[in-house]
Formats: structure tokens, sequence, C-alpha cells
């Protein structure tokens, strides 16, 4: 039996998309501040997304190289527990802002990755985006030859119901992020298969 599992879903955009993940047990929701993509939301809607959540759901701001000010500005008017960066931040960068953080880790190249450079970040997501990529894109990495964290970790990029159990199996990560895996279309989350991702994460 799985150690309990932390699940994210990322890429909200709708305020029924996040209390469906809510009533179905996600531990957090993520919100993306990179401006174009159709999974971005702007801080207005983001707030709201945030209000409508329960309890202890907690939230998540990912940026990709954001100035420092916009970064200040959506946290003073969005309700933000972890912020997530995917860019080429520094850690100095990330730890200025005076929240727990993310930093993810491109593992399109895994014999790029050096996880002793981010040796004090609270946590590290590894994805399956190239460097300079800001991942959901559905694709996975190799996980068989990867080489992990000796840290708690987050694994994401394409994840979905139906290679979630072998995941857990594979890699026994501390928690799992998804986005394209549960839409049906980009920034639009799909019921059915947000229920199927949970059933699976629960039941194997």
């Amino acid at each position: 039996m799985h150690k309990p599992t932390r699940v994210k879903f990322c890429g909200i955009t709708r305020v029924e998309d996040a209390v469906l993940a809510a009533s179905l047990g996600v531990d957090a929701i993520g919100l993306v501040f990179v401006p174009g993509p159709p999974r971005s939301v702007d801080k207005t809607a983001a707030a709201e997304i945030c209000r409508a959540l329960p309890p202890l759901v907690g939230t998540v701001g990912l940026f990709m190289d954001a100035p420092d000010e916009f970064v200040r500005s959506v946290i003073a008017e969005v309700p933000l527990n972890w912020l997530q960066f995917h860019g080429s931040e520094t850690p100095e960068y990330c730890r200025s802002f005076g929240r727990p953080w993310i930093k993810a880790l491109p593992m399109a190249s895994p014999a790029d990755v050096q996880y002793h450079d981010w040796s004090d970040a609270p946590a590290l997501l590894l994805d399956a985006h190239a460097a300079g990529g800001m991942g959901g894109s559905g694709e996975a990495f190799d996980w068989e030859n990867a080489v992990l964290p000796a840290t708690s970790w987050i694994l994401a990029g394409g994840l979905k119901p139906d290679n979630i159990a072998r995941a857990l199996d594979v890699l026994a990560p501390s928690a799992v992020d998804v986005s394209s895996g549960i839409e049906s279309a980009p920034g639009i989350k799909d019921a059915a298969l947000m229920r199927q991702f949970m059933e699976k994460i629960h039941n194997g």
C-alpha cells in the first residue's frame, strides 16, 4: 500500500473546477500567472477561485521569470499559500517573497539537473518540459532512468488516470501535480477525469 500521496490539480481557471477538486480531496490547486497560455488566470479570477475553496485546500501560484513587482502584486491580491517557479529564477529570488516555494526542474535532459543548487528549496517539482518551458505538455519524462532527489519531491508531466498508479509504483513521489491529464481542453477540467484520477490515487 502506498503512503498517502498529496495531490495538486494545476491550471485551474474556473470556480466550478476548483470546487469539484476540493470535494474530491485534492490537497492544493495551482493557478497559472504566466500571460498567454490558456491555463492562465488574472488576479481577479484567481481571487474568486480562492474564495470559493473550503479551508485547508492549498493554493499555489505558478510564475515563470516574472518581474519581482508582478509577483508581489499577485501576492497582495490573491491568497496564495505557495509560489511555484518554472523559469531561470535563482534561489535568492525565490526566497525573497517570504512564502513557501516550489522550484520546477526540467527533466527533458535529466543529466543537466543539478539538485544541489536547490538544496534549500522547500519543495522540488520534476516536470517533463525542457529548460525554458512551463509544463502542461502532457508528456512524461523517463521515469525508469531518472535520478531522483534525496528529499521530498513532486512528480509532474504527462500524468493521467491511466498511468498514475504506475507512476506511484515506479517513483513513489511525495506528491503529484496534474494538469492536462484531467482536461477536456486546455484550461477546462473534465469532471469524469478528475474523479478517475483521484480514484486511482486512493485505490490504485
